[in-house]
């Protein structure tokens, strides 16, 4: 089970030109969106990721708003693990889980997980907030990670996971941003 103590978010490139050219952008920079209010709530670490920001533009203004106070990492891999900014601050938190949202499933996000996995870190990806150019893409990438031991999830399933219970003090606020 999730615990929001010992887990962090990663957005990972959701910027203007990437977003403008994805199958069902709309739905994942809304659920996106959601994940980060759920993660500010819960006070879960985030780490904002932007691959090429000169060539490939901001991340998208709707998720912008949610990240005013957080510094971007800036990256050329593919994979955040790739710019040392992300590595430090996995080490440094002392993170356990990573959940992941973003563009492109079968790249960026593919290659975070798999190297997160690598390091021993157990890796949500939420296949509602991810996206690919393609649905067939998108597909082949959560298969590849689902099978190498990335858990898939909702946003709905991870918002429910992470409360446990109707008595959450920030249940009521929480399940608003889902119906």
């Amino acid at each position: 089970m999730l615990n929001a103590e010992k887990s962090c978010l990663i957005v990972i490139d959701v910027q203007e030109k990437l977003s403008s050219v994805m199958y069902q952008a709309e739905r994942m920079i809304a659920n996106s969106a959601v994940l980060l209010q759920i993660a500010r709530t819960l006070s879960i670490p985030i780490f904002w990721c932007q691959q090429n920001p000169k060539a490939l533009g901001l991340t998208v203004a709707p998720l912008r708003e949610h990240l005013a106070d957080i510094e971007p990492i800036d990256k050329m891999s593919f994979s955040c693990g790739g710019a040392a900014a992300f590595s430090e601050k996995i080490e440094r938190l002392n993170i356990e889980t990573a959940i992941l949202c973003g563009i492109e499933t079968h790249v960026c996000v593919f290659q975070t997980a798999m190297e997160l996995l690598q390091k021993g870190l157990y890796v949500h990806v939420i296949a509602d907030a991810v996206a690919s150019r393609t649905d067939e893409n998108k597909q082949i990438g959560l298969s590849r990670m689902a099978a190498t031991g990335a858990v898939i999830s909702s946003t709905e399933m991870l918002l429910f996971e992470l409360l446990r219970t109707a008595e959450h003090p920030h249940f009521k606020a929480l399940s608003k941003l889902i119906r």
